[in-house]
């Protein structure tokens, strides 16, 4: 007896949305939709149905995974001109795996939630080579018949999938956290790596060397090579944009805020981000933020 494939529409098929498509077309059918030309092409390189449309990739769908850059495009992408959410039915579960913050992600549950469509929380980390590989950190806010039906999509995606909490704003406020210690690591590595120059040691030695010791993290072993390429004239390669940390730490510190709670090292890491994308690095990779501390003509 054959087993029905789920059917899940992926809207956005950017650095992260491309490779979990590709990455579910081992389980489930999948259907796609980019605005990008360059998007669509890669897409059908890796064996992705497209559509012209989000609501006719939607249309039919059991799940909808929207991988979006903010809550602006979400909303959009839902509620929109258009929006898909007419073409969805009752039952069926909208995944979001952006990073958009407890507030945005319970009203768009609210909104959903009055139309009969599930909503589950499910903010990643990881990257574009990690999603391809199914090697993410997904944490999950949602109800059980919401996540029983996304559960095997997750799965796939995922080498840690934690159901952090029972409700859509859950999956949000771990992801916060999660975003200031990783805000947080990489300016902090930027720091150490521009400090380590000035004092004339070799950079990369320097970045070896911290690695094999107590100062060593994911962080630094991951964005350290690149910061080193940050001055080359090709700089380095874009794998996440350095403006998603300017939206990530204000959704830190603004929460922060709303709790009554101080945040110094956070507060202090999002000016730093901002002040990065004012000189024109917010589409630059996230180890360019190495440039703002160390300003030195190369």
């Amino acid at each position: 007896m054959t087993t029905k494939k789920i059917s899940v529409a992926v809207l956005g098929l950017g650095a992260m949305g491309l490779p979990m498509a590709a990455k579910l077309t081992e389980i489930a059918l999948v259907r796609g939709f980019d605005p990008s030309r360059e998007r669509q092409k890669l897409a059908r390189a890796d064996g992705i149905e497209l559509f012209d449309t989000a609501r006719e990739a939607a249309t039919d769908a059991d799940c909808v995974i929207l991988a979006v850059r903010n809550l602006e495009q979400l909303e959009a992408s839902l509620f929109g001109a258009e929006g898909i959410v007419d073409v969805m039915a009752a039952g069926c579960s909208v995944i979001v795996t952006s990073t958009i913050g407890v507030e945005g992600v319970l009203s768009v549950a609210k909104q959903l939630e009055a139309r009969g469509i599930n909503l589950v929380d499910a903010p990643i980390s990881g990257g574009p080579v990690r999603a391809r590989a199914g090697d993410l950190l997904i944490v999950v806010g949602a109800g059980d018949e919401a996540f029983g039906l996304a559960e095997p999509l997750l799965n796939h995606l995922a080498s840690n999938l934690s159901r952090i909490g029972l409700k859509p704003g859950d999956g949000q406020a771990m992801k916060t956290v999660n975003q200031l210690l990783c805000g947080v690591a990489i300016a902090a590595a930027a720091e150490a790596l521009a400090l380590a120059g000035r004092l004339g040691l070799n950079q990369a030695e320097v970045l070896k060397t911290l690695q094999a010791g107590a100062a060593e993290s994911f962080m630094l072993g991951n964005r350290g090579p690149r910061m080193l390429e940050a001055f080359t004239e090709e700089g380095a390669p874009v794998l996440s944009r350095l403006d998603l940390f300017v939206k990530d730490m204000g959704i830190v510190t603004s929460l922060a805020k709303k709790l009554g709670m101080s945040t110094p090292v956070a507060s202090a890491t999002e000016q730093l981000y901002v002040m990065a994308e004012s000189q024109g690095l917010g589409s630059s990779d996230d180890s360019s933020i190495i440039r703002v501390i160390d300003y030195r003509e190369r």
